[in-house]
Parts: C-alpha cells; structure tokens; sequence
C-alpha cells in the first residue's frame, strides 16, 4: 500500500525533451516507473526516450490516460503548466520547478482550488513509494521498501531521513517532499493526514524547518487525529531571527516560527521530537518497540 503513487500510476514528464526533464525521466524509467509519455510544446508526434511527445496536456492525457504529472519547465512558465495539468483533469501534479515567481503560485494556488487536482510542490524533490514508482529526483536506491511514511519539506533530509530508517531494519512506504517554497500545494498536515489513513504506513516521520506555520498546524491536528506514532524534526536549530535559511519559505517571521517553538508544540502534541536527524531511525524503532 502507498500513498499517492503506485506500480499503476500511470506519468506524464511536461518539459519531456529538456535537459532537465531527459535525464531524470530516464531515471524515473530505470526505477520501474510507468512513464507513458510527455509533453513538449511543438514537438508533438514525435518520440522521446521510446515515449510519444504531445503538444499539450489535454492531448496526452486523452492518449495515454495519464493521472498524474511531473514538471519540469523553467520557473517563468511552470505555473501555466501547473494550471494547464489541471485543467486537462490530471490527478496529481508534482512540480519540481524552483524560483517560480510568488504572484505566479497565488495564481496557480487558486486555479487549483476549483479542480480535482492535488499538487505536490514546488521546488521539490518529489513522491517516491519504494520499488515501486518515483516521481520526482530523489535517488531511487536510498528508499527500502517498508512502512513508515515520511514526509518532509527538505530534499536532503528526505533522502537522510529514509537512510536512518533503513539502517534500523525498517522501510519506506511513501516518501512525500512538499517543498520550502512559501506558497506550496500539499502541507505537512495534508500529506500527514493521507499516512494517518493508509492502512499500510505503520508509523511517520514529519522533518520540517524553521519558518511558517505547518508543522505547528500539522501537530495539533495530529493531536486530535492520533493514529500511528510520528517521529519529528526540525532544520535550522541555529538559524538567527529574520534570517532565510535555504528555502524561500524558512525565515523566522513570528513566535511559532522558531525552532525551538515548533519542537516545544510538537512534543506538547505527542509527537516524538528528536534534536538530530541521526537519530531519526534509532527513535523510530525504539518508539514500535513500545
């Protein structure tokens, strides 16, 4: 069981035919990934990597019967394709884009709120369920089928977080990085609430940062809704007040917004607050032992 995405996915690349969006669908491709096809505009009907290209969304969509999108346009552009993957009814779109203007994302952001599409992203490593389909760049290898979920909004500690769960003997099910950005789609609460309900995530890992208000948002609904035992984190422990710290979304604006505030409500929620990530994996096999 997963979350999001599965073996029957079936993916559609927009910015097939680019450097970017080449060489990470071949990847997607040699991971077992259902790559159907993409979308580059004016190179329809041709072929890419043994794919078919279309000239828009709709086209592909109607082709190949593709739910779900991958992008990888430049950020001038990728909110229109955002929107034009909604449109078209794509079930989920992940947009891996970073730098995409902010107005941009207000406009995509309520676009959206009228469709059946859920957006991962941007700025985003992507969705990865273990041995079975990755969406995004993340490298393949460093998820061990398994279930515990993780969810998190920095690429590296993704990646970091699903290797200390693999050297405590567990696994992955779905990995879900949301992005940094300050406007993105899905939030920590959203894609905690999709492992609260998926029969086959035993346990989570929430990894988040300094900066907004979502992990604090996330731990109190994960008060209320308890279900599974969650293990959490949270990057820039040092970071000064006012300071952006990698991610245009993690800069210190009020009194939740520090690390030390995020950590406090965390473990006033229930949630099994570590000061590491090297402790990541160690806490989550003590925490199923109980």
């Amino acid at each position: 069981m997963s979350i999001l995405v599965n073996k029957q996915s079936k993916i559609l690349v927009q910015g097939f035919t680019g450097t970017e969006g080449t060489f990470h669908a071949t990847q997607m491709i040699e991971y077992g990934t259902n790559v159907v096809g993409g979308v580059t505009p004016n190179k329809g009907g041709t072929q890419h990597l043994n794919r078919p290209v279309f000239n828009t969304v709709e086209e592909a969509v109607k082709a190949t019967g593709a739910n779900v999108s991958i992008i990888f346009v430049p950020p001038a552009f990728a909110a229109d394709a955002i929107m034009e993957a909604a449109e078209a009814g794509v079930e989920l779109v992940v947009c891996i884009t970073e730098g995409i203007p902010v107005q941009d994302m207000v406009k995509a952001k309520l676009f959206l709120q009228g469709t059946k599409t859920r957006l991962i992203g941007p700025n985003c490593p992507g969705v990865i369920t273990a041995d079975e389909c990755k969406v995004g760049i993340m490298p393949g290898f460093v998820f061990k089928k398994g279930k515990i979920g993780i969810v998190s909004k920095s690429g590296t500690l993704t990646y970091e977080a699903s290797d200390q769960v693999a050297k405590a003997g567990l696994g992955v099910s779905t990995a879900v990085g949301i992005g940094g950005d300050p406007i993105i789609g899905t939030t920590t609460r959203e894609a905690l609430e999709l492992f609260m309900n998926d029969p086959e995530t035993e346990a989570v890992v929430m990894i988040g940062e300094i900066g907004g208000g979502m992990e604090a948002e996330a731990a109190r609904w994960y008060k209320d809704n308890a279900k599974k035992p969650v293990v959490g984190f949270i990057a820039g422990q040092t970071a000064p007040p006012g300071r952006r710290m990698g991610h245009a979304g993690a800069i210190i604006g009020g009194a939740e917004d520090t690390a030390e505030a995020k950590m406090r409500i965390m473990e006033e929620c229930g949630i099994h607050v570590v000061k590491s990530p090297a402790d990541i994996g160690a806490t989550m096999a003590k925490v199923l032992k109980k």
